[in-house]
């Protein structure tokens, strides 16, 4: 398989925050050895729910402490104006440039009650705060978000999105090359203009693979579920065979024009860095 080559490309890689001393320990490994691909920052999630901010805020001061940009993760669920407000303050003292604004997981009865309904409520209340302070990237969906009626809506909600302050946009992982640059097109015919990154989902555990893609809306393409499943359980099959789907994905899209990749490293670091070795970021 050839890969393209080009003179610059950007990268940027996304963790999820440690609970453990341990997990914080592979975290440090896993930033070190990625580091190595000069990426643009990382990205840190802020937990399912909106729960345990503290460990997020605790990642991206590891981030920073090793010298790389953090891009915390901001969302909607249980989140308050005030909460809010303060973070942003925190963040703006801390020198982060980037920040993630997230609808989030839909709370649970647990969940305090949230003042941000839609993730372009909370786009628009940063740049009331902060001005342009931070490069406000937010979430898209190539293949539809889950919960939305029909792409055209979903559309229209993505342009609110941007219209209200966004500069970018990272998309939800996908196997089909072809579903981002009908986005994209379709983006760019109702004026949608910001630089929309590809999300990336290396291949390692198969089956938990397909239970998440069925909760988050990614389709697997009929074509590598049936190659995959013939594998049984044969592990290094299915990491080979997986490494050489995505690489290949990676090739299309930035041959295609994508501006960058956008790697859901599961806080592993192999398998997106044998990626980016293979095509030379």
């Amino acid at each position: 398989m050839g890969v393209a080559t080009a003179t610059h490309r950007t990268c940027s890689f996304e963790f999820f925050p440690p609970k453990t001393l341990l997990g914080m320990d592979k975290l440090r490994k896993t930033l070190s050895q990625l580091a190595s691909c000069k990426p643009t920052f990382f990205s840190c999630t802020y937990g399912a729910g909106g729960s345990a901010p503290e460990r997020t805020l605790e990642t991206v001061r590891e981030i920073q402490s090793a010298g790389h940009l953090a891009a915390p993760h901001l969302t909607c669920v249980g989140s308050t104006r005030h909460h809010v407000e303060a973070l942003l303050e925190l963040y703006k003292c801390q020198g982060i440039q980037y920040l993630v604004a997230l609808r989030g997981d839909l709370p649970s009865a647990e969940s305090s009650p949230s003042e941000f309904q839609f993730a372009s409520d909370l786009v628009a209340f940063v740049r009331l705060v902060t001005g342009t302070t931070f490069h406000l990237i937010v979430a898209c969906y190539p293949e539809v978000h889950p919960q939305a009626s029909n792409a055209r809506r979903d559309l229209e909600y993505f342009k609110v999105k941007v219209e209200s302050g966004a500069n970018a946009a990272i998309t939800q992982y996908f196997y089909n090359v072809d579903a981002y640059f009908r986005f994209v097109e379709a983006c760019q015919a109702v004026h949608i203009n910001v630089p929309i990154i590809p999300g990336i989902m290396p291949i390692d555990d198969f089956p938990r693979l397909l239970r998440f893609s069925d909760s988050c809306g990614a389709e697997i393409p009929r074509w590598l579920r049936l190659r995959m499943q013939a594998f049984g359980n044969d592990g290094c099959s299915i990491r080979s065979y997986g490494l050489d789907v995505v690489t290949q994905l990676c090739d299309r899209l930035l041959s295609g024009g994508a501006p960058g990749l956008h790697f859901y490293t599961m806080n592993e670091a192999e398998l997106t860095s044998t990626i980016c070795q293979r095509l030379r970021i």
